[in-house]
């Protein structure tokens, strides 16, 4: 044998095991390159090429139990959650952060038709006419449409996107309650699966179990309308790992949705709705559960509760106000409302807004100058989500407080604020002076000099717009400031203080702040700032109303709706006071007459730059 064979051999051993080792670490460093895995720039998740393919997506439904028997049949109601996520969270062990979305129309809802509707024509303090319930929901039996929006924008940049169906929806169980504790109750379980402290099965009454081992333990949730109302419903539960939350156009509270200051106020766009009319337009749940349902929920609590013959706040109110439930609210919140959403009104945010910055919670507001809809810049709703979801430091905490978008800007380029309301505003106070029939005059407190009563009579025939374009009317009262000199930047809240007498025991009270001359345009801040109504019967208590008596003066005091708005130089700013109003309230027979003691009356309006910009702006 060749002497030198064995060093050759060796020779060859060590080539071969560098190429292997060459060969494995290429491979290696292939698969790292290949592996997909969320990621940010500028603080914001991007899409990643191999979370973009829906054909790649994993989706599996499931329920989850919760803690409630809102249906009373002995067993805990089970959440029909359906779960779309990446692939790699299959396959390679890839764990996310979840973007939730609970509401209760993805199985469909019930008719808006008027005849389902309490008829608004009838006297105050009369019972109303009965009322007709809609059809039932035809029950969809296979799984209910899910929205895909959210999937497109969140899934590439590395979210899973979840979404259930609330109690007593769609395949959820249970009975809605529009409001109930169920309804903050059921998304906290979801969370709580997502988090491994909850069991979801594949079946609503099965044993097999699903796990959510994928998911990172951190959830957002988002929404608009009732969908954006459920989230808040979540962060009052205090659920750990609901790490933040952006709702929009949020009911914060069923109370102020269906009533105004002890009156009985219908949503814009659905005059005659009440809680017992949302209830029956979400029932899709269970047929076999409906009877048991609208006979506890509907006719008896709803029915025993809502109190439409004096709109009082009581505690079935109070049990459906977020406002109330706050103590172990923690979820960061990035809230979004337009000015003018005359159906979920501004207050609804505001409201929340103002004990969310007591609490110290990260906050947020998107405001623009739209009505109910629920556009927010996919760039404040990613950093909000790449910051508390995925954890990255994009220095969230240090932008601005408030965007408000400017009446001819576009929503994505909204002004910021250091907070809301702008914090330059300060109050401007007014007087009224007489000839309200015609228009009488807004003037700061202390240089008006002819003041009276005046009186108005009601007739709910005309609209609003009308008594508005009215150069001369007595079925209302308007008084304005001259044209403006300077444009007039409002920001905040509006108060009326009002010494009023009625010829009968009760009246509506509507009251519109508006830009003149009020023109035909279809803009919608061209003509309507703020609106504001009340029950004079309430002006002692919000819980309990008392007839008033004819001929004799009361005093009041009640917020309009909150506004951010310039007024133009040329137009003048007018209050009008009305009775009725066609769109929103309840519709008596007319003739009741309202009259206002001017010298005890007043307007607080929210103007920036205080009483020196607002006097420099309509000085002669």
């Amino acid at each position: 044998m060749n002497s030198r064979a064995p060093h050759r051999l060796t020779q060859v051993l060590n080539v071969s095991l560098l190429a292997f080792l060459l060969l494995a670490a290429h491979v290696s460093r292939s698969d790292a390159q290949e592996k997909s895995v969320p990621q940010f720039k500028e603080g914001e998740a991007q899409i990643v090429e191999g979370f973009k393919n829906p054909k790649d997506w994993i989706t599996h439904d499931l329920w989850v139990e919760t803690d409630f028997d809102s249906d009373q049949d002995g067993t805990p109601d089970r959440m029909h959650v359906s779960v779309t996520r990446q692939k790699q969270t299959e396959t390679e062990g890839l764990k996310v952060p979840v973007v939730y979305v609970t509401s209760p129309y993805f199985a469909g809802v019930s008719s808006t038709s008027k005849e389902f509707m309490w008829d608004p024509n009838h006297e105050l303090g009369e019972v109303p006419p009965e009322r007709n319930n809609p059809p039932q929901i035809t029950t969809k039996t296979q799984r209910p449409f899910i929205s895909q929006s959210h999937h497109r924008a969140w899934v590439p940049r590395g979210f899973a996107v979840v979404h259930s169906c609330s109690p007593g929806t769609g395949l959820s169980q249970g009975c809605p309650t529009v409001g109930g504790i169920n309804e903050s109750l059921a998304p906290k379980a979801v969370v709580d699966w997502l988090c491994g402290r909850a069991k979801g099965y594949t079946t609503p009454d099965g044993s097999d179990e699903v796990l959510a081992d994928w998911c990172t333990g951190k959830v957002g949730m988002t929404g608009t309308s009732y969908n954006g109302t459920l989230p808040i419903a979540a962060a009052t539960t205090g659920v750990e790992g609901l790490e933040a939350i952006i709702p929009i156009a949020p009911n914060t509270s069923y109370y102020h949705y269906y009533r105004a200051n002890g009156l009985v106020r219908h949503p814009g766009g659905y005059m005659g709705e009440d809680i017992d009319v949302l209830y029956n337009f979400i029932h899709s749940g269970d047929p076999e559960k409906r009877e048991h349902c609208d006979c506890e929920i509907r006719d008896k609590e709803m029915a025993n509760n809502q109190d439409r013959l004096t709109g009082d706040y009581n505690d079935f109110w109070a049990g459906r106000d977020y406002a109330n439930a706050l103590d172990h609210y923690k979820a960061a919140t990035l809230m979004a409302h337009g000015f003018n959403d005359w159906n979920v009104m501004p207050s609804h945010t505001i409201r929340i807004h103002e004990k969310l910055k007591e609490k110290g919670v990260p906050l947020q507001t998107y405001l623009h100058q739209g009505g109910h809809r629920g556009y927010v810049p996919m760039k404040l709703m990613n950093r909000w989500f790449t910051r508390y979801l995925h954890g990255i430091e994009n220095d969230v905490e240090k932008d601005a407080k408030a965007w408000v978008v400017r009446e001819d800007a576009r929503p994505q380029n909204p002004t910021p604020y250091a907070d809301y309301p702008n914090p330059d505003a300060a109050p401007v106070l007014l007087e009224l002076g007489k000839g309200g029939v015609t228009t009488g005059s807004l003037e700061i407190a202390g240089n008006t000099k002819s003041q009276a009563e005046e009186t108005l009579v009601d007739d709910v025939q005309f609209s609003g717009k009308q008594l508005a374009q009215s150069a001369e009317s007595k079925n209302r009262l308007l008084y304005a400031t001259p044209a403006l000199k300077e444009s007039v930047h409002l920001s905040g809240t509006s108060t009326l203080k009002i010494k009023l007498a009625s010829n009968k025991p009760a009246a509506n009270l509507s009251v519109w702040l508006v830009s003149l001359p009020f023109s035909d345009s279809s803009k919608l801040n061209d003509n309507i700032i703020t609106r504001g109504w009340a029950d004079p019967q309430n002006n002692v208590s919000m819980t309990e109303s008392a007839p008033l008596e004819p001929g004799k003066f009361y005093e009041l005091s009640f917020e309009l709706e909150p506004d951010d708005q310039v007024i133009p130089a040329g137009q003048k700013i007018g209050l009008m006071i009305f009775s009725s109003d066609r769109d929103f309230t309840l519709w008596p027979d007319s003739g009741t007459e309202l009259t206002v003691d001017l010298s005890g009356t007043k307007l607080e309006i929210p103007v920036v730059g205080g009483p020196a910009a607002f006097g420099k702006a309509v000085s002669n």
